[in-house]
């Protein structure tokens, strides 16, 4: 068990388990798109482990970026995307994969998928360490899923609760 904040967490998912979860995504895009050079954009903060370790994994030619968006405080999603860091490379006719760390109600992929097309990319696809499926309130198609999850609140692996617990190599859950 740790502690974060006023908060306990579990031990939940093991490192091991997520590197599975990785390398089987990484194989499964590497598949999809064997003749392309995608350009994978990792959604910060919470991706950036998920993003590096899936990197190691790819073995063809990729190019990477990031952007910023917010939607939660505290252990809820406070349902306001709020873009902070944008884009700037010209991503017109290209394969553009959303790297996630995780994906719950889904605002943030709506919003995404709403910003990637204005920018006339030539295939969208999104890509999600974990999913909750419970709390999922979008209709739209996640193409790459690592681990399906239960609704609870989770730490670790790049996820954090008020800052904290990001750099734990497994995940923990609310006790």
């Amino acid at each position: 068990m740790i502690q974060l904040h006023d908060k306990q967490f579990v031990p939940f998912i093991s490192a091991e388990e997520i590197d599975f979860a990785i390398a089987t995504m990484a194989s499964q895009v590497e598949a999809d798109f064997a003749d392309d050079i995608p350009v994978f954009i990792g959604v910060l903060n919470g991706s950036f482990m998920v993003v590096s370790d899936f990197l190691k994994h790819y073995k063809k030619p990729c190019e990477v970026s990031f952007i910023k968006l917010s939607s939660y405080e505290g252990t809820s999603s406070t349902n306001e995307i709020k873009q902070l860091i944008g884009l700037n490379q010209d991503l017109t006719g290209r394969t553009v994969i959303v790297i996630e760390d995780i994906v719950d109600t889904g605002n943030t992929v709506a919003e995404l998928k709403e910003l990637f097309k204005k920018k006339n990319v030539k295939h969208f696809k999104i890509a999600t360490l974990f999913f909750k499926p419970e709390a999922y309130k979008k209709d739209l198609k996640l193409d790459y899923i690592g681990i399906r999850i239960p609704n609870k609140f989770i730490v670790g692996y790049g996820l954090d609760y008020d800052g904290l617990g990001r750099n734990l190599p497994a995940v923990y859950q609310l006790k």
